[in-house]
């Protein structure tokens, strides 16, 4: 089964970092048309001071993961430094561990996250949230693995359904948060929630699919 070693994954969360770092500005802006404008300096905060310990003490995936939600948690205020928090962490203890990396454990990280991101939260797809990006995007992968397909074509059913939960946003009026105070004026407006989740799950695919590639590389040239 194809899949990766987490001992050598580090490159998923750097790329994540990197990743919310180029958005900072786009993501604050999209947040400052119904809320306090600062969902990326608070995101880009968290991702920088991860970067700094990472560099100082790397670690496997579980451990960059587990890096990312105490940064989170500890310096982002308001709502989405818990969420985040809480979903690195059920990402990092789904695969503490692991040998591999497979389709199974990777559907098994995302389940985790957005179990631990239930337990501190009810939003649901509709609300206007992360959770439109985050449970379509879960339920194409699941199906994608269910029905037998490789990691790669799992992962790029991951993002499209990210994506299409991302822009459903555009139309929905926020139900849950500060943006829901503004009733009908949120709409209209991608919700930077679902948006930062969409590019950190866009990320993840991309890291992924190249370790993916570069183990089939590797293994045919043994």
């Amino acid at each position: 089964m194809e899949g990766f070693s987490p001992q050598q994954a580090s490159i998923i969360s750097s790329n994540i970092i990197k990743t919310i770092q180029d958005n900072k500005q786009y993501l604050s802006d999209l947040d400052g048309k119904v809320g306090d404008g600062d969902h990326g300096i608070n995101m880009n905060k968290g991702a920088t001071l991860c970067a700094a310990i990472l560099e100082k003490n790397p670690g496997d995936l579980a451990h960059s993961f587990s890096m990312l939600s105490k940064t989170f948690m500890g310096s982002i205020g308001g709502a989405m430094g818990p969420l985040y928090g809480m979903f690195f962490q059920g990402m990092a203890k789904a695969c503490k561990d692991k040998e591999t990396v497979n389709p199974i454990v990777f559907e098994e990280m995302l389940k985790s996250g957005e179990a631990a991101i239930r337990s501190i939260s009810e939003a649901k797809v509709g609300d206007k949230t992360m959770m439109d990006t985050l449970i379509p995007a879960i339920t194409a992968y699941s199906a994608a693995v269910g029905a037998g397909k490789g990691f790669i074509e799992s992962l790029e059913g991951m993002r499209g359904a990210a994506v299409m939960g991302r822009d459903s946003t555009k139309d929905l009026v926020a139900k849950v948060g500060r943006s829901s105070r503004l009733g009908d004026r949120s709409k209209g407006v991608l919700d930077a929630g679902a948006v930062s989740l969409c590019l950190i799950l866009e990320s993840m695919a991309d890291s992924i699919k190249a370790l993916v590639q570069k183990g089939s590389y590797e293994q045919t040239n043994i």
